[in-house]
C-alpha cells in the first residue's frame, strides 16, 4: 500500500491513475483536462510523467 507520509521523490515521476487529486494536479501542470490526461495516459501507455509528455508533445493533442 502507498503510504502517501513517506515520500522519496520516486513517487512524483509517475501519477497515479487511481487518485483523482494526483490526475487533476498533473493535467492542471500539462495544461488539460484530468480526462484528457487519463487518455494520453492510457495512449501513451506509461503513468510517467515525462512519458505523458513526451507523448502529448510528439501527437501535439493539447487544444
Amino acid at each position: 500500500m502507498d503510504n502517501k507520509k513517506k515520500q522519496d521523490g520516486r513517487d512524483d515521476a509517475k501519477v497515479d491513475l487511481n487518485d483523482a487529486n494526483e490526475v487533476s494536479y498533473a493535467a492542471k501542470q500539462a495544461g488539460i483536462s484530468p480526462a484528457e490526461y487519463k487518455k494520453l495516459a492510457q495512449a501513451s501507455g506509461s503513468s510517467s510523467r515525462s512519458a505523458i509528455a513526451e507523448y502529448l508533445k510528439k501527437n501535439n493533442t493539447s487544444s
